[in-house]
């Protein structure tokens, strides 16, 4: 007794030790706080009893390509309920984005069981096949991040549905994949023709009637089916993919950007030293695999006997041909929603136009607005986005000369002119476009979003989202208030 009594004297503190350990060896074991859907799914992060949905999509080990997908699981939760379950074919997405972005894109399929495609609802969205995750771009090497509002695609796409023309619908979620959460998204339709998106008549390789429909875009080229199941690795560095225009997937227009003639060949090497005056129209619907040559050449004369008229009627004159072959309000609508949005892409990147049968060209939807508002760049507030060549040094994607000759045009002004100052009396009125602004970021907000995106991506960048917001509703106030000045004396 008097040596056990000896050993704790001089050695308390080991004696302290055992006694506690012994004490927590006695107590109930304690759960891990794990963050679980309603049917046992275990979630990368703790949404809380967040409202926006939280997709959860596991590939089962599979490796996502570039393209084409590959085939998954997705299900969907709001405040932890699991609301949706459904098959996916998932592939990346994007182009500059996907090289760039640690915080990448995806496009999906929905199928059934047995891999085929089907239409799907979600959330309120018409059923289709097609949809988009759209993230934001985020460069942790380089320490930027594209879209800092999270918002810029939902503000754009509002306002031209609040002026009565059809933009991608989308729902913010959050998503994690394989296991990692990826933070916030935009989950929206793909721009395809639909009666519920794209709305205008089929064309098929048996359609005798060549007029429509047609959806064409200016844009970057798009790698065909003669790349699919390359690596990764190959398109994350072939930048050349993106000026590869050939005769299958595009025509070119027969005038440079500044309405001269093109007299040297087409379909040249991507980045030749002439690209820059080159205006290239890829086939969209139908695609490239499928339009006829006979539906080639129709929308290629079309598109050539617009530009001839453009170019060559006399805007001293109340006479017009140019508008025979455009709706002209679409032109008009895409002009004000791109301004408003000083979207640097518009016009000569993601721009789609479409022709239905029997009808004329119409310009949009609009789409892919990252980098676009207060960070647009490359285009002075206080100047038209239809002004890019003034600022691009011979840019490999530049304003196809539509822009400069229409803004020559007192008549197109003038249908500028009146509708914009119609819409500042109601859909695009001050108080309208603060609101569209107000009510996405208390969304994100409330829910918890923002602090969960930007603890996964904010490391080292340093985003102040309250500035980040008041600076988009600055730029807008801003923005409008110029466009008003200067459409005011046309």
């Amino acid at each position: 007794m008097i040596l056990f009594s000896n050993f704790v004297h001089r050695n308390g503190w080991l004696v302290s030790l055992f006694f506690l350990l012994l004490f927590v060896s006695c107590q109930e074991p304690t759960e891990l706080l794990i963050s679980k859907g309603d049917d046992g799914q275990v979630f990368a992060i703790d949404t809380k009893e967040s409202e926006i949905p939280y997709l959860v999509i596991d590939t089962e080990g599979r490796e996502i390509p570039y393209e084409p997908g590959v085939l998954a699981k997705m299900k969907i939760y709001q405040k932890k309920k699991l609301i949706q379950k459904q098959g996916i074919d998932i592939e990346y997405r994007g182009k500059t984005s996907f090289r760039l972005s640690d915080k990448k894109g995806f496009n999906f399929e929905t199928v059934d069981d047995s891999g085929a495609s089907m239409d799907v609802a979600f959330f309120g969205m018409p059923m289709e096949e097609d949809w988009r995750l759209i993230g934001h771009v985020v460069n942790l090497n380089e320490k930027y991040i594209w879209d800092k509002s999270l918002i810029y695609n939902h503000v754009g796409y509002e306002l031209s549905r609040k002026i009565g023309k059809y933009a991608s619908r989308g729902q913010f979620v959050e998503i994690e994949v394989n296991g990692e959460y990826l933070g916030v998204y935009y989950f929206c339709e793909k721009l395809k023709r639909d009666s519920n998106r794209i709305d205008i008549k089929s064309l098929n390789s048996s359609s005798t009637n060549l007029s429509g429909g047609y959806i064409l875009k200016i844009d970057k080229s798009d790698a065909g089916p003669e790349h699919d199941n390359k690596p990764l690795s190959y398109f994350m560095n072939n930048w050349e993919e993106d000026a590869r225009y050939t005769a299958f997937n595009s025509f070119r227009s027969n005038f440079d950007i500044f309405q001269k003639p093109l007299t040297f060949p087409a379909y040249q090497a991507p980045y030749h030293p002439q690209l820059y005056l080159e205006t290239y129209f890829t086939y969209e619907y139908p695609k490239a695999e499928n339009i006829t040559p006979a539906q080639k050449d129709y929308i290629a004369g079309y598109i050539d006997q617009f530009e001839k008229a453009l170019i060559t009627d006399d805007f001293a004159s109340t006479n017009r041909t140019y508008t025979n072959f455009i709706d002209l309000n679409s032109f008009v609508d895409y002009f004000l929603l791109s301004e408003l949005c000083r979207n640097v892409d518009a016009y000569r990147i993601s721009t789609f136009l479409q022709k239905d049968r029997d009808g004329k060209l119409a310009m949009g939807p609009i789409w892919d607005m990252n980098i676009g508002f207060d960070e647009g760049r490359r285009i002075p507030m206080t100047d038209w986005v239809a002004n890019f060549n003034d600022y691009a040094n011979k840019d490999f994607w530049m304003v196809p000369f539509w822009w400069d000759r229409l803004l020559e045009d007192p008549l197109f002004k003038k249908a500028v002119k009146n509708r914009w100052q119609a819409l500042r009396q109601g859909e695009l009125s001050p108080t309208s476009l603060q609101k569209v602004v107000d009510d996405a970021e208390a969304y994100l907000r409330k829910n918890g979003a923002v602090e969960r995106n930007y603890a996964k991506w904010d490391q080292g960048i340093g985003v102040n989202y309250d500035q980040t917001i008041q600076n988009l509703k600055t730029f807008l106030t801003e923005r409008s208030v110029w466009m008003d000045g200067q459409i005011a004396t046309w």
